[in-house]
C-alpha cells in the first residue's frame, strides 16, 4: 500500500508560508511530509532557507495528525550530531510518535560555511554512521538518566545527557542515492529515503537488513492549468533538478549552481520534473516508485502555486493511490 506525502521545499517559502503548507496538506489528506534542512537555497530565484528546527516547532503546534521529518538533515559538519540528536528529540517530544529524523551525508553547498573540509563520498558517509551510533546512543543513555561521553574518530561528547525527551526515540531515515549508502541505511537505519525509483537501491537496503521497514521517495513536480506555464516556472524556479553527476553535492554556493544553470534548458528541466495539469503524467510518475519498491513517496511541488497543486491532487491523484490501495471484493 503506497502512501503520499508532501514536501515542504524551505528553500522557496517563508517560515511562516512553511506553516500554512504543513496545515494545507494535512487539510487535503497527506498524512505525512517531509521538511528540507538546507543553508542556502541552491539557486537565488528559490529566495528561502529558514532554520529548518524552529519551523518544525511552529508546525508542531498547528497540526494535529501530520507526520514531519527532515528531508535530510546533515549531522556532521553544520551542525554536531549531539545537537541534532537533542534538537530531534525536543521536536520528538512536541509530537509524539508524529516526528522522524531524516538523514544525509549532505552537500558541501550548505555544509562548507564554517569552513570545514569537505571529504570524499566514502568518509562523509562514515562520519554519518559514527554521528548516528552517537545520537541513538545519547538517547538511550539519556532515557537511562545517565550521561555520554564518546571520543570518536570524528566527534567528541563529554558528559552529556538530554532532559527533554519523548515517549520513544525518534526513527532515522537515512537518505541514499548509491549502493554503499542504501547498505549502511539497511544496517542501521529504521528507514530509506531516495530521490531516483531505482529498484536496485531498494533491493540492497532490504537485502542490508531493511526488508520491512520503510522506504519514501521523492517526486518533483510543477502543477499549473497549462504544461507550458509549468515548464517556465520549473525552469526558472528548480534548474538545479537537470544538473548531471556530482554537481549538487560539489558546488558551494548558489552563484556556482547558477552559473551551472545557465546550460540547463527548460526541455531538460522538463524531463526531469512532471509538469502540467495532466493527471496521467503525476499518476505515472509516482508508479514509478512504486514499481521499484517504495511505500512513501512524497511530491514537491515547485513555485508559488501550491494551492492551485492542493486542490489538483484532492481532486485527481490521492483518490487515485486512495482507491488502488483499496482490496476489491467480487459481488455476491
Amino acid at each position: 500500500m503506497i502512501q503520499l506525502g508532501y514536501a515542504l521545499s524551505s528553500e522557496e517559502h517563508t517560515p511562516t508560508d512553511l506553516v500554512k503548507y504543513a496545515v494545507r496538506a494535512e487539510a487535503a489528506g497527506f498524512p505525512f511530509a517531509l521538511i528540507s534542512d538546507h543553508f542556502h537555497p541552491w539557486v537565488d530565484a528559490q529566495g528561502h532557507s529558514a532554520f529548518v528546527w524552529s519551523v518544525i516547532g511552529a508546525i508542531a503546534t498547528h497540526t494535529k495528525t501530520l507526520r514531519l521529518g527532515t528531508g535530510v538533515t546533515c549531522p556532521t559538519f553544520r551542525i554536531h550530531p549531539a545537537i541534532i540528536a537533542h534538537a530531534a528529540a525536543t521536536c520528538a517530544a512536541m509530537m509524539p510518535g508524529r516526528f522522524f529524523l531524516g538523514l544525509g551525508t549532505g552537500e558541501r553547498l550548505n555544509e562548507h560555511i564554517l569552513g570545514d573540509s569537505w571529504p570524499p563520498p566514502a568518509v562523509r558517509l562514515d562520519m554519518l554512521a559514527e554521528s548516528i551510533e552517537l545520537m541513538q546512543e545519547l538517547w538511550e543513555n539519556s532515557a537511562d538518566g545517565e550521561y555520554t561521553s564518546a571520543h570518536g574518530e570524528y566527534f567528541t561528547v563529554e558528559n552529556a545527557r538530554i532532559y527533554t525527551l519523548p515517549p520513544e526515540p525518534p526513527p532515522i531515515y537515512l537518505a541514499a542515492g548509491g549502493p554503499e549508502a542504501a547498505e549502511l541505511a539497511g544496517e542501521i537505519a529504521d528507514g530509506l529515503i531516495s530521490t531516483s525509483p531505482q529498484k536496485e537501491t531498494v533491493d540492497t537496503f532490504q537485502q542490508a537488513g531493511g526488508r520491512g521497514k520503510p522506504v519514501y521517495g521523492q517526486v518533483t513536480v510543477c502543477w499549473a492549468a497549462r504544461e507550458e506555464a509549468a515548464v517556465y516556472t520549473a525552469h526558472k524556479i528548480w534548474p538545479n533538478a537537470a544538473l548531471k553527476g556530482p554537481l549538487g553535492t560539489e558546488l558551494s554556493i548558489p552563484e556556482h549552481f547558477q552559473g551551472a544553470a545557465q546550460m540547463v534548458k527548460p526541455e531538460d528541466v522538463a524531463k526531469e520534473i512532471v509538469c502540467g495539469p495532466d493527471p496521467q503524467r503525476h499518476i505515472e510518475m509516482i508508479q514509478q516508485y512504486v514499481d521499484a519498491g517504495f511505500d512513501h513517496v512524497y511530491v514537491h511541488q515547485v513555485g508559488p502555486d501550491q494551492e492551485g497543486f492542493f486542490r489538483f491532487y484532492e481532486k485527481d491523484i490521492l483518490p487515485h493511490f486512495t482507491e488502488a490501495a483499496q482490496p476489491h471484493t467480487k459481488a455476491a
